[in-house]
């Protein structure tokens, strides 16, 4: 949530409806010491779940380490105050891509399976719905930014409803993950 912090420090000119949350990364501003130090932190977050978590799928934890990657590179890439910029949408469209299919490629089949990594279709498929909504309200210049805190919050919680499951699912086993 760095970006509320952000977004109080950049003040009135920021419009969270219409803006996204790297504009509050962009050189310069006020809030951008936080912004940067969140999609850090959110970036760390990622590979750490990614290196440890053991029950998901080999492919679906690169994945979410690639989310990670992205994070951190979005901090080092930062958007612009107005415009766009090329290498800061690709980055982020990387990530936006990883982290809407990493579910899919962490589930895993079986009985003993943590729910989480067999729900992974739907989460996947909300992941890419948000992701979708994002792209239609950028080209439109809508509520961006309204679409992309969606998506986003999607993307950062649900590693950790795969760790509280697969940790839910150790202690019914009996059994370390």
């Amino acid at each position: 949530m760095g970006w509320l912090v952000a977004a109080s420090l950049q003040g009135s000119p920021y419009d969270p409806a219409a803006q996204t949350i790297s504009v509050l990364a962009a050189p310069g501003d006020s809030g951008s010491w936080v912004m940067a130090a969140a999609f850090v932190a959110l970036g760390f977050c990622h590979l750490l779940t990614a290196w440890g978590l053991r029950p998901a799928a080999a492919p679906g934890r690169m994945a979410l380490a690639a989310g990670g990657v992205s994070a951190l590179v979005v901090a080092v890439v930062p958007a612009p105050s107005s415009g766009g910029s090329l290498s800061h949408g690709s980055v982020a469209a990387v990530g936006f891509a990883v982290l809407a299919a990493w579910p899919v490629l962490a589930a895993r089949a079986g009985a003993a399976v943590p729910w989480a990594l067999l729900s992974s279709l739907g989460a996947a498929a909300v992941m890419a719905a948000g992701a979708a909504w994002f792209l239609v309200e950028l080209h439109s210049h809508g509520v961006v930014g309204v679409a992309e805190r969606a998506v986003t919050t999607i993307q950062s919680l649900w590693p950790f409803v795969v760790v509280l499951s697969c940790l839910r699912a150790s202690l019914r086993d009996g059994s370390p993950t």
